[in-house]
């Protein structure tokens, strides 16, 4: 388990598997029950009402699919419900993390303290709403990084032939890479580095980064496990910025 900033960085696969450890930890668990709340009662509601739809979606998408395209409709068939999931799953779990990120916040910051034994500043309640505004700017910076790319790959979709084959995996590649963003951006964000800085340092360990996004993208798919993968993610970017970034970043000791 991690337990300092001179850790040798891990894999992404060990952070995510961290995280489900993470969360069970005593006197962390009551950090977790607000953001895991919030991500049950949205991922809930929205993946039940998402199921009632796939039949009249898929269909939909699949006339897309070029007549010379036809003999592999048996495999672009799960691919276009795969790609409905990881849009689907990757909006919701994006409206999630805007409604839970002081909680967010709150269960990085400490988490980090109990796994570096240092001391966070003492904010309590008024703290956090204090710093509102500051972390909604930051999710309105990532938002807008994340919109105009979002945007070009959903055009895609509508290309037929590239919308059933190539477009499901740019976008998974991509879904990958913006939810390491924004799981790691929460301990980034409570020691105030700048949300440029945060994705300089990311591309420094862009394997694992990419490994711990695949990993919670998948995860965001898988009715029951989604609706737990909000405080898991939290956890085991935390602990990835305790041995990847903190001794460089980090504000307080």
């Amino acid at each position: 388990m991690v337990s300092s900033s001179t850790t040798v960085p891990r894999s992404g696969v060990y952070y995510f598997s961290q995280g489900w450890k993470l969360v069970t930890l005593p006197g962390i668990r009551r950090f977790v029950i607000l953001p895991l709340l919030v991500n049950i009662v949205l991922m809930g509601g929205a993946f039940w009402w998402l199921f009632t739809q796939l039949d009249a979606w898929i269909p939909s998408l699949m006339s897309h699919v070029p007549d010379w395209l036809q003999w592999l409709s048996y495999l672009l068939w799960p691919i276009a419900v795969i790609s409905v999931l990881l849009v689907f799953g990757y909006f919701f779990s994006t409206l999630a993390n805007w409604i839970a990120a002081p909680f967010n916040g709150l269960l990085a910051e400490q988490l980090e303290a109990r796994l570096t034994a240092a001391t966070p500043p003492d904010t309590g309640i008024l703290g956090i709403m204090k710093d509102v505004p500051r972390i909604m700017k930051r999710e309105w910076q990532k938002l807008a990084w994340y919109l105009p790319r979002a945007i070009v790959l959903l055009v895609l979709y509508f290309i037929p032939g590239i919308g059933q084959t190539i477009a499901p995996v740019l976008w998974f590649l991509f879904s990958a890479w913006m939810l390491a963003i924004q799981y790691c951006d929460y301990p980034f964000d409570n020691h105030k580095v700048p949300f440029k800085t945060m994705r300089a340092a990311l591309r420094t360990q862009k394997v694992a980064n990419m490994q711990f996004g695949a990993l919670t993208s998948l995860f965001t798919m898988i009715p029951v496990l989604n609706l737990f993968i909000m405080p898991v993610a939290v956890c085991g970017a935390t602990a990835m910025w305790v041995d990847c970034w903190r001794a460089k970043h980090a504000l307080w000791k």
